[in-house]
């Protein structure tokens, strides 16, 4: 055996002991190590089973005129993300008023999201703060609640699209879309336009008697609608003068706030406008009071209220008011440029449309498929007054024949011009004489499409021209 010098031997041992102190030092490192390590796991568990339980959840909201549709509408409290699209045609905001949430303005076809942090117990009133849109409807309640769902199908984690139609096959589609059009004309209660014959009073006036009141109606079969009537019909009776005649319409009001009546597009006497308190005192509810003036010229004139007018009128408080012999005032106009066989309007029609309020999208306070359809032989020519009591402009489309446009809110044009689609403005009123060409039956609608067809079929602003052979 070999014999080790001593200090070899003292740099082994010395070797030795490190080796041996790095090992110790090393197993009590670990030994303290593996329960930070587990202590350390449990906290990333606990982190991620912490972060998965409060994952950012997506309510979808739509907007359009003038509802919010929302995916759910109760979740349980925390951070709430709403991703908002504005499916209408005119922009829109979203406001919780409650937790001074507000959105920017948002334009049809756009989208943006809104994150709400830590949202406690509670209801919410959501709404657009547009002027008018409030007032037309456009609100809706948000429930915040430890019952709530903790996982609803509606309620989807953030980045997913919620689209109701996914489920729906095209031959599904298909059968839904030819239900609602086999529907058409659908039998619906009440009816507007008709005409309100006068009584002449002794001293020579044609009195009109009006009774504003709140009724029960009917939009489409089934959807019974808190109504604001004229006479008990929306829109109001149609009321017709000669120039010349000296006019007075009785309003008496039995609703339960104060009205007024503005005569819009027609010449009358500053105390006769309408426009509480400037020129009368509102008509509170019980009262009555009479507008009297002389019709000095031709008017395709609307009556509506002009006092909480943004609910009153939408709601249904509207009608037209024809002075002077429209049909033949059109067609001279018209200076023989329609190919009609004897140079005569056929027919007149008044077309009211609105979309907001109670009454929403809508034809003559109907919508389709209750709307009312309107009947032509070849080589006839129906008279359309177009009147805008809603707040949107809406395109009016008759797929046949193209129109010849004779007057403007009640005044001839110098320069009748063709249109198959024309823009109707809030407040404007159009005159088309349309003379039928070819047999069929012609579908009338306004051509912004979100206001004549859902993916369940053609609605709300929505009619037909049946044209038969001569």
């Amino acid at each position: 055996m070999p014999v080790v010098p001593p200090e070899t031997q003292t740099q082994i041992d010395i070797k030795d002991e490190n080796g041996w102190t790095r090992g110790i030092t090393f197993m009590m490192l670990a030994v303290i190590a593996i329960p930070t390590f587990v202590i350390g796991v449990v906290a990333v568990v606990a982190l991620l089973n912490n972060n998965s339980a409060s994952s950012e959840v997506s309510v979808q909201v739509e907007l359009s005129e003038f509802k919010i549709a929302m995916s759910s509408s109760a979740v349980q409290p925390g951070d709430i993300t709403f991703q908002i699209k504005n499916s209408g045609t005119v922009a829109h905001n979203f406001v919780i008023p409650k937790l001074s949430v507000r959105s920017e303005m948002i334009n049809p076809g756009e989208s943006t999201s809104v994150v709400v942090p830590g949202v406690a117990v509670g209801d919410y009133e959501i709404n657009c703060e547009v002027s008018g849109h409030l007032a037309a409807g456009m609100k809706t309640m948000f429930i915040v609640s430890t019952d709530a769902p903790s996982s609803d199908s509606h309620v989807m984690a953030s980045g997913e699209v919620m689209n109701s139609m996914t489920a729906m096959s095209w031959q599904e589609m298909d059968a839904k879309m030819a239900e609602v059009a086999l529907k058409f004309p659908a039998k619906t209660e009440g009816l507007g336009n008709s005409e309100l014959s006068p009584i002449i009073d002794d001293d020579g006036y044609k009195v009109f008697n009006l009774t504003a009141s709140i009724i029960k109606w009917e939009v489409e079969q089934g959807k019974f609608v808190e109504g604001w009537a004229y006479n008990g019909q929306i829109p109001g009776p149609i009321l017709r003068a000669n120039v010349g005649d000296k006019i007075r319409i009785v309003l008496k009001n039995e609703l339960p706030e104060s009205t007024s009546l503005h005569l819009h597009g027609v010449r009358v006497p500053n105390a006769m406008d309408g426009v509480d308190p400037y020129t009368q005192s509102p008509i509170e509810p019980g009262q009555s009071f009479s507008y009297e003036f002389t019709a000095l010229e031709p008017a395709v004139g609307m009556y509506h209220s002009h006092h909480n007018a943004q609910v009153q009128v939408p709601n249904g408080l509207a009608g037209a008011l024809l002075i002077g012999d429209w049909k033949d005032l059109g067609m001279k106009s018209a200076s023989g440029r329609l190919p009609d066989t004897d140079g005569k309007a056929d027919q007149e029609v008044v077309m009211v449309l609105n979309d907001s309020g109670t009454i929403g999208l809508s034809l003559n306070g109907k919508s389709f498929p209750a709307t009312a359809p309107y009947t032509l032989k070849v080589g006839e020519t129906m008279l359309v007054h177009y009147f805008n009591e809603g707040s949107l402009t809406h395109p009016m489309h008759l797929h046949q024949p193209s129109g010849l446009v004779v007057a403007h809110d009640g005044a001839p044009l110098e320069y009748p011009f063709w249109a198959d689609t024309l823009n109707v403005a809030p407040g404007e009123r159009w005159t088309v004489a349309y003379t039928a060409k070819d047999a069929g039956v012609w579908a009338w609608h306004c051509h912004i499409l979100t206001h004549a067809e859902t993916p369940t079929g053609m609605r709300y602003m929505v009619t037909a021209l049946i044209v038969s052979a001569k």
